[in-house]
């Protein structure tokens, strides 16, 4: 029996969102597979797309990066394909795209990785196809959570200006220039 994969309820959101898909067309066919799951999954949720190729996967995160300095995405969704070669060009491939993604993840991007890496065509048709897998949505899906979290804890806080509440205001010690009693 195959095992049943568990997917979250949708996000759900108050004020549009806006995602940014990149995506390495390499393999033509797959990227426009990949691309139709994430645009229907971004729909679905109210929001609104933008799309950006890049030559591969390994440009794929500075394309990333370049947004989000640059424009106004509220996140982006990483979309290609790399199949495994005779070369340990896969290895290079793969680690450094998804390690670059993660890294502006921990930067604060809100990033669904939908980078398929895969040992065959076929595993690559399954993985991409809207009818079957639908890695698309998953990595778009992954984006919209994240917004949502991003959203619920970046929510304005209640203090002035620049300045934070006093309870949230924490200090050690004592300033150099504040006399002791």
């Amino acid at each position: 029996m195959a095992e049943k994969e568990y997917n979250l309820p949708p996000a759900t959101f108050d004020k549009p969102v806006k995602l940014l898909i990149v995506v390495a067309p390499f393999y033509r066919d797959i990227a426009d597979n990949l691309i139709t799951g994430a645009k229907a999954e971004i729909e679905a949720s109210g929001g609104t797309w933008d799309l950006v190729e890049v030559p591969g996967a390994l440009e794929v995160p500075t394309a990333i990066g370049i947004a989000n300095r640059l424009s106004n995405f509220d996140g982006f969704v990483a979309l290609g394909c790399v199949i495994r070669g005779e070369t340990t060009h896969y290895e290079t491939v793969c680690n450094d795209s998804s390690r670059g993604i993660t890294l502006l993840g921990l930067q604060g991007l809100c990033i669904g990785n939908g980078i398929l890496t895969v040992e065959n065509r076929a595993q690559a048709e399954v993985r991409a196809d809207p009818a079957e897998m639908n890695k698309g949505a998953g990595a778009a899906a992954a984006a919209l959570h994240l917004v949502a979290l991003s959203r619920k804890w970046g929510a304005p806080r209640k203090g002035v200006g620049f300045l934070p509440d006093a309870d949230e205001l924490k200090i050690a010690g004592t300033p150099k220039d504040t006399p002791t009693a």
